[in-house]
């Protein structure tokens, strides 16, 4: 099957959605004070990553979403990193994780490949210009990099890491079947078939 490099993006949008539900299912087994216990990784816990995760996430959605409506860049990109963690209830932070998640489904499902060269505008203290591949290539990265911190981080709890890459191969689509029921997904509706 020969699908356009944007349907792969969306697939990757479906894929953090997915990631995201699954590692939440996990982590949401611990009690608060386990949640934000002092653990070794690049932030200080558990909880640190995920609002970490979220806050980025709020901000390269944002400029997407400004972009494609051709608004200016966000006045001042540090409301979204105003606290270091805005969610300290697990709820608040999977709903908030689960909103913005829909928001880059919903962005990816828009685009075409005609449209992955259009730039995008980073509020920073220096505006940063980029492609819409090239920031949407860095989103995915980011999350990817920062889960797996949260996944080796849960094998220093009681709560056993989920597997989180049985999403792509057709072989493993029983795997996942149960996460896709939760999310009101199917196979077609992922994959375009």
């Amino acid at each position: 099957m020969n699908q356009p490099l944007s349907h792969h993006l969306l697939t990757m949008a479906y894929q953090n959605t997915w990631a995201n539900h699954r590692l939440a299912k996990a982590w949401r087994q611990l009690t608060p004070p386990e949640l934000s216990a002092p653990r070794v990784s690049f932030f200080p816990s558990i909880r640190a990553t995920l609002n970490h995760i979220l806050t980025c996430d709020w901000f390269y959605v944002d400029a997407l979403e400004r972009e494609l409506r051709g608004d200016d860049p966000h006045p001042d990109y540090r409301v979204f990193f105003k606290e270091d963690e805005p969610c300290l209830m697990a709820t608040d932070l999977i709903g908030e994780q689960a909103r913005v998640d829909r928001r880059l489904i919903a962005y990816c499902e828009q685009m075409r490949d005609a449209d992955l060269g259009k730039i995008v505008t980073i509020a920073r203290d220096t505006p940063q210009h980029d492609s819409r591949l090239h920031l949407l290539s860095h989103l995915f990265e980011h999350q990817i990099h920062h889960r797996g911190q949260v996944h080796a981080m849960l094998s220093g709890t009681s709560v056993k890491p989920p597997q989180l890459d049985e999403f792509f191969c057709a072989g493993e689509s029983h795997l996942r079947a149960e996460d896709f029921a939760e999310l009101g997904w199917t196979e077609a509706l992922i994959w375009g078939v």
